[in-house]
């Protein structure tokens, strides 16, 4: 077997022209172009622009439930326990029932 070092690309050994890049982002403020370098910038703007819509309702959703887990704490409730149930809740009945099984065959293999 050959032992050859393969020699991975850095960003030193890219060619980089600093007028070149500060061109191109002076002719993006001036007007973006409808299509650079074969990508619809628009498009990729307003998919960008979407995620980044969702990643905040997503913050906003995690947030949400926090507040409800602290709200089912202070009413007495073990959150762990509610935590476990939306899970099982997600799962079909012959998962659940297999899952049970299992636990309950390990317990008794460990006299628990």
């Amino acid at each position: 077997m050959c032992s050859r070092k393969v020699r991975r690309p850095y960003l030193m050994d890219m060619p980089f022209d600093m007028n070149e890049a500060v061109a191109s982002r002076a002719r993006q403020a001036a007007g973006p172009d409808s299509n650079v370098a074969g990508i619809a910038v628009d498009r990729l703007r307003s998919v960008i622009e979407r995620v980044e819509r969702l990643e905040e309702e997503r913050k906003a959703l995690a947030g949400d439930i926090k507040d409800i887990f602290t709200e089912a704490k202070s009413a007495g409730f073990d959150v762990h326990t509610i935590k476990n149930i939306i899970k099982l809740r997600k799962k079909e009945p012959s998962e659940i029932e297999e899952q049970e099984t299992l636990l309950d065959i390990y317990r008794r293999a460990l006299g628990m």
